[in-house]
């Protein structure tokens, strides 16, 4: 018993080393697999960083920044990652355009702000594997003590006289001329020579060295959307306005022949037999510019100083009537006066004519239209009108901001 019983262990004990061997084995030629195979999963520390990495993104303006100028652009640059969005709006939610470089890591706005607005930026990024960033700004814009428009004769779409200055009127009086007066362009489709010439800090004109040519299209633009005009004054629209001229229209009136000479398009087409002021009313001299026109108008001599006690006092509906100047002055048919034209002069200071006559240079007459008397002895006076032609164009050349 005890001999079987030996031999037995034995053969137990040979079988279990076999197995731990075999094992054995196994785990060696595992180990070197592992550490010689070039498809192992297993990652060094610098792939492991790359994955945890964020894209980090700046934007300027800085956030809460305020008084930032309406011509300021949005900036926003992006690091360890590519933008994939930038949405810039203000709190109307007006979007403003802007544009993500080919390489996605800047980005900058291209349309325009706003004045006294507050913005929103909110960018947005990827990294190298996958992680993503947003980034947050607020900012305002510059909230001016007052926002400077426009107010533009000749109205768009209108066809006017080639006497007819352009004639831009600001709602604040402009203390930088120069930057303002750069910021408005005129374009025609006919070349010419004009200039500006400010009036007043509330006004600035734009004529021609001559007249405008015939039949021209001109373009007026003003861009003055973000303009700092001064004082706390900042441009707050950019438009353009167009009109057209029509044919060259020049009344040449002669106070000592009695005559009214229409000159249409340079040639001579009619010779008008008229009146105008008399001794105590004289009718004013210089270049003249249709302002307006009327098939009927009341005139009443008290709008011009002459009370009722006068006997020169009037009050009468006149026919076919285009004003001249703001005094008064006027071009139109006066049947009553018939007698007196051609031969004397017996009117308060306009020019009268036939009804027939009248009806006709009214028909071909536009605001605009240049008559220009001649041969008086009393001065028009600068501004009572459109006078800008009377301005010598050297003198009217240093009216400019930019003259230099």
């Amino acid at each position: 018993m005890s001999a079987f019983g030996v031999v037995v262990t034995a053969r137990r004990s040979r079988r279990a080393l076999l197995v731990v061997a075999v094992s054995l084995a196994a785990l060696v030629a595992t180990g070197c697999q592992s550490s010689n195979s070039p498809t192992s999963s297993a990652k060094g520390p610098n792939a492991i960083a790359a994955e945890l990495i964020q894209p980090t993104i700046s934007i300027d303006p800085a956030t809460y920044t305020t008084g930032v100028r309406p011509s300021a652009t949005v900036h926003v640059d992006a690091k360890d990652g590519k933008l994939t969005k930038v949405v810039v709006v203000d709190q109307k939610s007006h979007r403003v355009k802007g544009t993500i470089s080919a390489d996605g890591t800047t980005y900058a706005s291209t349309g325009k702000l706003q004045l006294a607005r507050h913005y929103v930026v909110r960018a947005f990024a990827v990294g190298i594997k996958g992680t993503r960033s947003t980034q947050v700004s607020y900012f305002d814009t510059i909230k001016p003590k007052g926002r400077l428009t426009t107010a533009i004769s000749p109205l768009g779409g209108s066809t006017m006289g080639v006497g007819m200055p352009i004639i831009v009127r600001f709602s604040h009086p402009v203390h930088r001329r120069a930057v303002v007066e750069r910021r408005l362009t005129v374009h025609t489709d006919k070349p010419i020579v004009g200039g500006w010439n400010w009036i007043s800090s509330t006004e600035v004109h734009f004529r021609p060295r001559t007249y405008w040519p015939p039949y021209t299209h001109v373009q007026i633009h003003v861009h003055l959307m973000g303009v700092n005009a001064g004082h706390g004054i900042w441009g707050h629209e950019s438009r353009t306005v167009a009109f057209d001229t029509g044919p060259s229209m020049i009344s040449v009136v002669n106070v000592k022949k009695d005559t009214l000479t229409v000159h249409r398009n340079g040639k001579v087409v009619r010779v008008i037999p008229v009146t105008t002021g008399k001794a105590d009313f004289l009718t004013r001299n210089g270049i003249k510019v249709i302002l307006e026109k009327f098939v009927s108008h009341i005139m009443d001599s008290r709008t011009v100083g002459i009370p009722m006690s006068s006997p020169d006092f009037y009050r009468i509906d006149v026919p076919y009537a285009m004003r001249v100047t703001w005094s008064g002055e006027f071009v139109h048919a006066a049947p009553w006066s018939v007698a007196s034209q051609g031969r004397e002069n017996v009117s308060h200071g306009c020019v009268g004519m036939s009804m027939s006559n009248g009806i006709w240079l009214f028909n071909r007459s536009l605001v605009g239209d240049v008559v220009q008397v001649v041969g008086s002895p009393r001065p028009l006076e600068p501004g009572n009108g459109y006078t800008d032609w009377n301005v010598p164009w050297s003198t009217w050349k240093a009216g400019s901001a930019l003259h230099s």
